[in-house]
């Protein structure tokens, strides 16, 4: 019993820490110009609009528990692929030559 209200105590707060987190990735990918997105070989910049906006609205909608989980998953997976792998290279484009 206490490790099922465990479970759903996690849950809760991994989805409420995930859809500012999917927020964050969409204002992000706005922001930046287009011409970054295809100067590091990514997707375009409307395509990572559409993947992380979509994405979002996945984390919101989809809750964790029940038989959405694999959605909210694949929402989740997509927003960190955006924040781990695009979102450094894309700033570092637009950062330029440091030396």
């Amino acid at each position: 019993m206490l490790l099922q209200s465990l479970d759903i105590w996690v849950f809760e707060i991994l989805y409420w820490l995930a859809v500012p987190v999917g927020l964050f990735a969409f204002i992000h990918a706005a922001l930046q110009r287009a011409d970054a997105y295809t100067a590091t070989d990514k997707l375009t910049k409307p395509a990572w609009l559409g993947i992380t906006g979509a994405a979002t609205a996945g984390l919101f909608l989809f809750a964790p528990w029940g038989s959405l989980l694999m959605l909210w998953l694949i929402a989740l997976v997509a927003v960190l692929v955006y924040i781990v792998d695009v979102k450094p290279a894309v700033t570092e484009v637009q950062r330029g030559q440091r030396w």
